[in-house]
């Protein structure tokens, strides 16, 4: 496995998910760009080639998990799938349903080792049976919501919702009524019951 510049600085690398026993499950968010580097064999670290002379590939996936070894003092939980073979064809298949074009940080990657097949050699170990799911880093965001997060507010300018509010009330108030038109006055019949006011009548109407 090539080493990141900070695992080389800091003396260390990330430990590979284990599937020891049928039924574990690796879980968790992927954390770094995927990459695929060539298989090498566990006993004399040489690199893996097939018959033909292509090399034998294999994708790795880093994953933030909830695993913590207690013989590590500074395991943060983060754990590298070496996705070949069996696996690889799982991987595959949780991509498609999800209808995602491939992994990517941000993604959740689930991985469990449901059984064993058959060997193909013999004295050689069965392979092991997996099944995989994976939601893409938008679905992943949106669940992690559903499940207690908070959408922060949106910022509100109040100052233009105070003139709107204005704006709204002069358009609701109503137009203020026409003061009515004075009635034709008939000067003939004005001065007829001027004339016949009492002296009395004159004064109250200072006339």
């Amino acid at each position: 496995m090539t080493m990141t510049a900070n695992e080389f600085l800091m003396g260390g690398g990330i430990a590979a998910a284990k599937f020891d026993v049928v039924g574990t499950t690796v879980s968790g968010q992927i954390t770094q760009s995927p990459r695929v580097e060539q298989q090498k064999d566990l006993n004399t670290g040489e690199p893996k080639f097939w018959n033909d002379g292509k090399p034998m590939q294999q994708l790795l996936v880093t994953v933030q998990t909830t695993l913590r070894d207690p013989e590590v003092d500074d395991d943060n939980g983060e754990r590298t799938f070496y996705i070949k073979a069996k696996m690889l064809a799982a991987v595959r298949e949780a991509v498609r349903r999800a209808g995602a074009k491939g992994l990517e940080v941000g993604g959740t990657l689930a991985i469990t080792y449901t059984g064993d097949g058959e060997a193909t050699k013999r004295g050689f170990n069965p392979p092991k049976l997996y099944s995989a799911t994976y939601t893409p880093p938008s679905a992943a965001a949106a669940n992690d919501f559903l499940n207690g997060g908070q959408a922060p507010a949106a910022a509100v300018d109040n100052r233009y919702n105070v003139l709107d509010q204005q704006q709204a009330a002069q358009q609701a108030a109503p137009a203020p009524a026409p003061a009515p038109a004075p009635a034709d006055v008939d000067a003939g019949a004005l001065q007829a019951a001027l004339a016949s006011l009492t002296p009395e009548q004159r004064a109250a109407l200072k006339l």
